[in-house]
């Protein structure tokens, strides 16, 4: 399976963007697919994941209540809508798909397939 992020850009401080995430074949329900984030001069962090056969939901404290995940399972498509930006969510987000289990979503090295990252930058 191969991933594809898109939806990124530019935008001021308070708005929204959405990201997108599809899969080259159907992800089986066991997937979780996450996403992730590096901004300049730092490594990469969790930002929020979703688990497909559930809906399940988990988030970074850092974008938890202005960021929400979405499937489409019949496009194979992951949706991260991103309300009130700030300029500290400038970086490159990528999205991943694995198996992680429940108490460790957050670690990348479980998500075996990554897509290529998508700029998003916040102005002030």
């Amino acid at each position: 399976v191969q991933l594809q992020a898109s939806g990124g850009g530019s935008v001021q401080s308070g708005g929204s963007l959405r990201l997108s995430c599809t899969a080259s074949e159907r992800l089986t329900s066991s997937y979780s697919v996450g996403w992730f984030r590096q901004a300049p001069g730092k490594e990469r962090e969790f930002v929020g994941t979703i688990r497909f056969s559930s809906g399940y939901t988990y988030f970074a404290d850092a974008v938890k209540g202005r960021f929400t995940i979405s499937r489409n399972s019949a496009k194979n498509t992951v949706l991260l809508q991103m309300d009130s930006l700030r300029s500290e969510d400038t970086a490159v987000y990528y999205c991943a798909a694995g198996r992680p289990i429940l108490s460790a979503v957050q670690d990348s090295n479980l998500y075996r397939v990554w897509g290529q990252g998508t700029l998003v930058t916040v102005s002030s």
